[in-house]
């Protein structure tokens, strides 16, 4: 099973249990598998700033990458040829430990097929990179938004809280399941309690590909909750000890 547990970004609480020694990021992947880097959605980084983090950390870590706000929010998905090649030509400095772009919408852009699919054509036509979209309009919660993600190979992310019920499984394409869990009550602060993390594992240990991102980053409960699915994935993944006598 490939199920990675991680945060929007590599900050964790000082009185968790990480390495002492090395960079924010090396400690945080002495722990765990991937991280979305948020940072990238304000301001770009250049490329030899992605291929210092990706040296940084172990062959098996992947990051994520949110596209910038200047493809999502300002232009909304329109004329941004220029602005993507620059996206991926920056995180191609990932290399082999790029993971899934994602693709986060204002809550005021609906669906508008006619601009998603131009907007789609222009994706595909400069990437072919494993790809998360999270709409933050109820519009996109509909028959023909799901299959033209589906038909490009995008997956559209499964959040909580939602913005409707549909909101919180996976759609479009169903070959990758991402999901991002903001907080609740209060989004970007509020921790979840350990009986929603228990049931949460239960569900990703249940699913093929797989990332769970923590956004609930204020007060560090992120980091707490990815760790305590990660305890409980572990515990249900271990072998048991085997008790016959010979």
């Amino acid at each position: 099973m490939d199920i990675r547990i991680g945060t929007a970004g590599w900050s964790f609480p000082r009185d968790l249990d990480f390495p002492a020694e090395g960079s924010g990021l090396e400690r945080y992947a002495a722990r765990l598998a991937c991280v979305e880097i948020n940072s990238s959605f304000y301001r770009p980084h250049q490329r030899k700033t992605y291929e210092r983090w990706a040296a940084s950390t172990p062959p098996t870590f992947r990051f994520a990458v949110k596209v910038p706000q200047t493809i999502t929010h300002e232009r909304r998905l329109a004329a941004i040829d220029d602005l993507l090649a620059r996206f991926l030509d920056e995180t191609d400095g990932l290399g082999a430990k790029r993971g899934p772009l994602l693709v986060q919408l204002p809550p005021s852009l609906r669906f508008d097929a006619e601009r998603v699919g131009a907007f789609l054509e222009t994706w595909r036509r400069q990437t072919d990179a494993p790809t998360v979209l999270e709409p933050r309009h109820a519009s996109w919660l509909a028959t023909e938004p799901e299959r033209m993600l589906a038909d490009f190979r995008i997956a559209r992310v499964a959040a909580d809280p939602a913005i409707v019920p549909e909101a919180a499984e996976p759609g479009g394409w169903r070959g990758l399941t991402y999901r991002r869990w903001h907080g609740s009550p209060v989004i970007y602060e509020s921790a979840y309690p350990p009986e929603t993390l228990e049931a949460l594992a239960a569900r990703l240990a249940a699913e093929g590909e797989t990332w769970c991102i923590f956004d609930n980053t204020k007060f560090g409960a992120a980091t707490r909750d990815a760790l305590m699915v990660l305890d409980c994935l572990t515990a249900r993944i271990r072998p048991r000890p085997s008790t016959g006598s010979g």
